[in-house]
């Protein structure tokens, strides 16, 4: 097993804090076998998606209420001791590991659909609920929560990061689909913010603030969120094109047309091709939009006809439909294993992931030159995007053994950043901060703004237990 490496810019995050034996104890006699210190539940909780890597937290403990999250954030309190909320793993911004050490958190098994009102087209669940779990639960009302990263995220993370995906286009992001939350404190106290009315005045706007703080002021333990009718008529379409060029100057037209449409998204040849190979398809490996349109059976044809339309004037070829749930289930479950593809396309390799969103009418502009770097660099890269709303992630493909490879990449990313940026757009649409983009923040906002953000930071979580280490640096 290699040792674990810590890029310079995270070096300072890691001075361990001490994790007393009687916090430990404690911890025992609340959870008894609930609480494990064994190395290989430790580690499994002490990483992510990210290439990053970090010592493990001391313990972890298995939530199954919200008085076990209150009880297990009291104790740490005590002893001013880190804790670190736990999902499923499938950050990519380093947000799960133990940076400062602590307690890992694991709400897997809060994983409860507490109420379903659909006639107010709002459910409510324990942070637990991964996205899939809720549709299944949910289906049967004739409605679905549209939110989908890709990865079977759970309900809590996806809140905690501000998470969007592929529906984002048409349906939002977490934030404007998060109704209300049931948060427990930095002190072990449990609080309610938000209703589920679809509208409010009532002070400040806790739940905005919640969401998107990737458990650096609390643990969410209740989430509710908005549901949306299952669309009468559903249809897929691909449709590949000369070059990456033609595929965004059609999405553009598509968005400025003002198509409402559900799902647009890029992938280049390479991903493609990593993507054949891993769910054994046979798509054409040239870049590709895939699309979706939801609404009644004549408007889908109606909205398909004008993209197809669009993308014919651009150069776009072969478009192919997929009318059948089984077809559609295929493309997207090919698009969704994209990341795990070109993990599996060099064997042993991280993926330094990129998470830019810039306005629509800048996308060429961001993306063509970055897409050039890209390729002059050498090092092999995957490229996929949400650009029905302006975000899009290069992945490169790293040996973590060569810090060369690591440096060329975060070289690649910074440009990138940098690029987005000065086009008024942002360092993250979606993956959160988390440890890979905290200077970017300050980039970004401006140092006024994070000063701000330090200011809640402290008055909310006094002793830096939450989390600690993650968006900014205190």
């Amino acid at each position: 097993m290699n040792a674990p490496t810590h890029p310079d810019h995270l070096l300072p995050q890691l001075k361990l804090r001490d994790v007393p034996q009687a916090l430990i104890e404690a911890l025992k006699a609340r959870f008894a076998d609930r609480c494990s210190t064994a190395l290989v539940v430790r580690e499994q909780h002490g990483r992510d998606e990210s290439s990053f890597a970090a010592p493990p937290p001391a313990a972890v403990v298995f939530a199954e209420s919200t008085a076990d999250v209150a009880d297990a954030v009291r104790l740490a309190a005590q002893y001013a001791v880190p804790v670190i909320p736990f999902g499923v793993g499938t950050s990519l911004e380093g947000h799960l590991l133990a940076v400062q050490g602590g307690i890992s958190v694991d709400v897997s098994r809060m994983n409860k659909v507490l109420s379903i009102n659909a006639e107010d087209l709002t459910v409510t669940v324990q942070p637990g609920v991964t996205r899939k779990q809720l549709n299944e639960e949910v289906k049967s009302t004739g409605l679905f929560f549209p939110i989908d990263p890709g990865a079977d995220a759970t309900l809590g993370g996806m809140s905690a990061t501000r998470a969007s995906g592929t529906n984002a286009v048409r349906y939002g992001t977490m934030r404007e689909n998060v109704l209300a939350l049931e948060i427990v404190t930095a002190a072990g106290d449990v609080i309610r913010t938000g209703t589920r009315a679809k509208k409010s005045s009532a002070g400040y706007d806790l739940t905005r603030l919640m969401v998107g703080s990737e458990g650096t002021l609390g643990v969410i333990t209740e989430v509710t969120v908005k549901l949306y009718p299952l669309p009468e008529a559903i249809s897929a379409a691909i449709c590949s094109f000369p070059s990456i060029e033609a595929a965004v100057r059609t999405t553009i037209q598509i968005i400025q047309l003002g198509v409402p449409i559900a799902r647009v998204e890029l992938i280049d040849s390479n991903t493609v091709r990593m993507v054949n190979a891993h769910s054994k398809l046979g798509l054409r490996e040239e870049p590709m939009l895939l699309m979706e349109f939801h609404g009644s059976p004549g408007s889908v044809k109606e909205q398909a006809e004008t993209v197809q339309e669009i993308a014919a004037d651009l150069g776009g070829n072969a478009f192919e439909w997929a009318s059948t749930p089984e077809e559609r289930t295929r493309l997207w479950t090919a698009r969704h294993n994209a990341y795990f593809a070109a993990i599996q396309s060099r064997p042993g390799c991280r993926a330094i992931s990129t998470d830019t969103c810039v306005p629509i009418s800048r996308l060429a502009d961001c993306l063509l030159d970055s897409v050039s770097e890209a390729d002059a660099s050498g090092i092999p890269y995957f490229l996929v995007g949400h650009v029905g709303d302006g975000n899009f992630h290069f992945g490169y493909l790293i040996d973590p053994d060569k810090p060369e490879e690591r440096e060329v990449a975060e070289g690649l990313n910074h440009k990138l950043v940098n690029r987005a940026l000065s086009l008024e757009g942002t360092c993250t649409g979606e993956h959160g901060i988390g440890l890979h983009k905290m200077d970017f923040l300050v980039s970004e906002t401006g140092g006024g703004a994070v000063d701000m953000m330090r200011t809640i930071k402290r008055a909310l979580d006094p002793q830096n237990i939450m989390n600690p280490g993650k968006i900014f640096r205190l």
